[in-house]
């Protein structure tokens, strides 16, 4: 049975449930947002489920309804220590990092430590269990892209020593360890450059542009659109990166693979949706663009189609509109119209406005 809190229709794809059913899976990062996403998706698939997670950034909160008559099992480990699990494993899904700018930039050697000493703990666990193991990996490695769309062919455009090394850095490094470990034949693996996801279970506080955007504008907060909103983000719902996953784990192909919506919107239109959606009176609010911050964001998902036989298929709006719903219920903003008006009234005069 489906759980209740599924985002999703079930099944979509005939070979994951081939590939997972009565298998066993490993998901580090699995109290995370996409972790957690994940998990639940491949116990919908009959697979048995083992979980880590240090707690770092992920929350129990996301895992709260799943339990071990489903087939789940949690730990509270950190991947950048030697770790094992009882029992035979088929799969490795290595999602543990800290994912947000706000995060990396809070814990910085955590984030390049999990991208190195801990995809390789999880690399030698793979190998030690005879299982596939999956790297996500993420659109970062494209760095301020000067190519664009961008395909799995292009090598970046990264700053070594800016604010986001950190991430963009622990990400090439764990893709570089991964393929290292594929040549040398130690173990199968996979790698997924994951572009921006949005969905329910995102924290109101990690920095990112979908739930900073919904929780001010529920808030009646102004909503802060860095430098003049004119870079694009291309916004895939979680439970399509979901199936990216699931699908590139069941597939042959080896090399990396972009798992991201090719349709692209600029901050300031997503910014303006959102406050449409919410019914917000909350004014726009522009503020400086941060350091290396991407221009455009796009992938070119070819490969996917032609490989993996995947591509988004949940449109913007109705991705919004369910993430909007969970948090009305969960963020800690509740809306209030009247107290709303006043507080953006007297802000209005502050910044630039799009009101």
């Amino acid at each position: 049975m489906p759980h209740p809190q599924a985002p999703h229709p079930l099944p979509r794809n005939t070979a994951a449930v081939s590939a997972f059913a009565g298998r066993t899976a490993v998901v580090t990062g699995a109290a995370g947002f996409i972790g957690s996403h994940l998990c639940e998706r491949l116990l919908d698939l009959g697979a048995e489920v083992v979980g880590v997670d240090n707690l770092l950034t992920g929350r129990l909160d996301n895992l709260s309804h799943l339990c071990p008559a489903d087939g789940f099992r949690f730990r509270t480990d950190d991947v950048v220590r030697p770790f094992t699990v009882a029992g035979p494993v088929d799969f490795v899904f290595h999602l543990a990092s800290p994912a947000s700018p706000l995060d990396y930039a809070r814990h910085p050697l955590a984030t390049l430590k999990a991208g190195a000493t801990g995809t390789l703990h999880a690399l030698e666990l793979a190998g030690g269990k005879h299982a596939r193991f999956l790297l996500a990996s993420t659109s970062e490695v494209y760095g301020d892209p000067l190519v664009h769309p961008q395909s799995e062919r292009y090598w970046g455009n990264v700053n070594p020593v800016g604010p986001r090394s950190v991430y963009d850095e622990a990400k090439r490094y764990a893709e570089a360890l991964t393929s290292c470990f594929q040549r040398a034949g130690d173990v199968s693996t996979r790698i997924v450059r994951i572009f921006n996801t949005y969905g329910p279970r995102m924290r109101a506080d990690d920095g990112r542009a979908v739930p900073a955007f919904i929780q001010q504008a529920l808030a009646g907060e102004p909503i802060t659109v860095a430098g003049d909103g004119s870079q694009t983000r291309s916004l895939c719902f979680v439970a399509d990166t979901v199936e990216g996953l699931l699908a590139a784990a069941a597939a042959e192909h080896t090399e990396p693979v972009n798992v991201g919506n090719p349709h692209e919107i600029t901050v300031l239109r997503l910014a303006e949706e959102i406050r449409a959606m919410t019914g917000s009176a909350s004014p726009l609010a522009f503020v400086p663009l941060p350091a290396d911050d991407p221009k455009r964001r796009c992938p070119d998902i070819t490969a996917a189609r032609d490989h993996l036989g995947w591509e988004p298929v949940i449109p913007l709006r109705d991705g919004l509109r369910r993430t909007i719903d969970w948090a009305e219920k969960h963020f800690p903003a509740a809306r209030n119209t009247a107290t709303a008006t006043v507080a953006t009234a007297a802000v209005a005069t502050t910044g630039r406005s799009a009101s």
